[in-house]
């Protein structure tokens, strides 16, 4: 046993002779510095103990993660090194992390996931050493997020009749006729908030703006262009049903927002801002003196403008406003925006050169929900095929982007988008192991090696991933009994 086979590649390691051995909780002496860079440590094991200096809390949270790596399996069974007896190779690691943002989209708004699965969820994170969860809060299928203020989001808009089944366009989408839906409420949310701050971890709110609001048009009509009464949408894909550009919608909307900057504490809140169809605002009166009035010559301003008013309100409320891709391309950036590029490198290359801070999370590479292989068992195969290795070998820093501008790439973002994941076993198996590809990526800087790694994955990362209950793919791709509805477990 040694440092190099057990660990994912930190920055220093300097292995060293003996072993040392714990018949109880592991509990390191910790002392704060100021010579290691941010997030980082520096974790010392020799035959009479095990000692951290770290540069933060979060670089302490850390070794001890590191810790959990070496002692084997078994340390993943809890949130905390425990047990009868535990045996570390004694050394030295030293390490810090690539990146400052190292995060995972989480769509609850598609399907629902409980609480309890959420807290699952940052546990795993936290094992690979992300610090961000972006959690996908409110789209057409669904709003995920009380607000007392508007009960109906929540009574309405949280529920749907159905869903859509298989893989459109195919001809074989189909709806399954089970009703969905699910919520969290305000003490939800701060539990939430509060069980990730504890592993270091930022929850980072999408209330998505001004398109994927069916929902919330559903509870409200008079959010929406046509005063129909709307449901809460079936399916899935781009839909023309947006917001309206009144001041009872941007009144609104401040109110929701600035409830969700009460319970989360996280310096950044995402806007949505995406796939946003205009052809509502083209004939209609609200929108045609909204346009009148700030002098635009198209609908497609509107986008913008209505971004603006939500950033600008976030500015006030003390947060960054967080948006996608296409809020490049609708009006002027709002100050202090990040942009998160998802549609490829391009705008991620554009804002930075432009002095905007970026998060790089292109849909060809880094997309979880994308299926995994050809392979005629693959459930329900979305998108393009991003293998294990794939991910592995992605590099957040765009070649196109001059060296000068690499410091406003904060980082990089998992996806895992849930049309096609309904339940926690099916998160699992699109998620894992290729999260704990990207792990690596954005922690590690220099060279990788994909054989490597998949040795080090093989022999002692999967087992600790069984010890965590996490329903992986196997790396030989999916089994029958994966694909099939209704079976309760992996087999023994």
């Amino acid at each position: 046993m040694s440092f190099e086979s057990l660990l994912p590649k930190p920055v220093r390691v300097t292995p060293a002779p003996g072993t040392f051995a714990s018949t109880g909780p592991i509990t390191p002496d910790v002392s704060i510095v100021d010579s290691l860079p941010a997030e980082g440590y520096r974790l010392s094991i020799t035959p009479e103990g095990v000692s951290v200096e770290a540069a933060d809390e979060a670089g302490a949270f850390y070794a001890l993660q590191t810790l959990r790596q070496l002692a084997g399996p078994d340390a993943f069974r809890a949130a905390a090194i425990h047990g009868p007896q535990w045996t570390l190779p004694c050394g030295e690691v030293e390490d810090h992390p690539r990146f400052g943002w190292r995060g995972v989209l989480l769509d609850v708004a598609r399907h629902f996931m409980p609480k309890y699965e959420v807290f699952r969820f940052l546990d795993q994170l936290a094992a690979h050493k992300l610090n961000v969860l972006h959690l996908h809060l409110t789209d057409d299928q669904g709003w995920r997020v009380e607000v007392p203020e508007f009960p109906r989001l929540t009574e309405v808009g949280a529920w749907r009749t159905g869903s859509w089944v298989g893989r459109p366009p195919d001809g074989t989408t189909e709806h399954d006729g089970r009703p969905h839906g699910g919520y969290y409420t305000s003490d939800d949310m701060r539990e939430i908030v509060a069980y990730a701050r504890e592993r270091h971890i930022t929850v980072v709110p999408e209330v998505d703006i001004p398109g994927h609001s069916q929902a919330a048009i559903a509870a409200y009509p008079e959010l929406g262009n046509t005063g129909s009464d709307l449901p809460v949408l079936r399916s899935w894909g781009i839909n023309e049903n947006i917001l309206t550009v009144s001041d009872y919608a941007i009144g609104f909307y401040r109110k929701v927002f600035d409830h969700v900057a009460a319970i989360f504490d996280a310096p950044v809140i995402c806007v949505g801002g995406d796939e946003v169809p205009t052809v509502q605002w083209e004939d209609n009166e609200v929108a045609a003196k909204r346009m009148a009035d700030e002098g635009f010559a198209e609908a497609r301003q509107l986008h913008g403008w209505f971004v603006g008013q939500m950033a600008a309100h976030l500015a006030g409320l003390g947060r960054r406003t967080l948006g996608w891709d296409e809020i490049l391309e609708v009006g002027d950036l709002p100050q202090g925006a990040i942009v998160a590029s998802w549609r490829g490198e391009e705008a991620g290359v554009t804002a930075a050169s432009s002095g905007h801070d970026v998060v790089m999370c292109p849909e060809q590479y880094v997309y979880l929900d994308h299926r995994q292989s050809d392979h005629p068992d693959e459930p329900i195969p979305v998108g393009w095929i991003h293998t294990l290795e794939d991910v592995y070998r992605y590099e957040p820093i765009p070649t196109a982007l001059a060296p000068e501008f690499h410091s406003h790439v904060l980082g990089a973002q998992a996806q895992v988008w849930t049309e096609h994941l309904d339940n926690a076993r099916r998160v699992d198996y699109a998620t894992f192991p290729r999260l704990a590809a990207f792990a690596e990526v954005v922690w590690t800087a220099g060279d990788r090696s994909y054989e490597e790694f998949e040795d080090r994955l093989t022999t002692y990362h999967l087992p600790r991933l069984d010890a965590m209950g996490v329903e992986y793919r196997p790396l030989d791709g999916p089994k029958p009994w994966q694909t099939r509805p209704g079976v309760p477990s992996r087999p023994k």
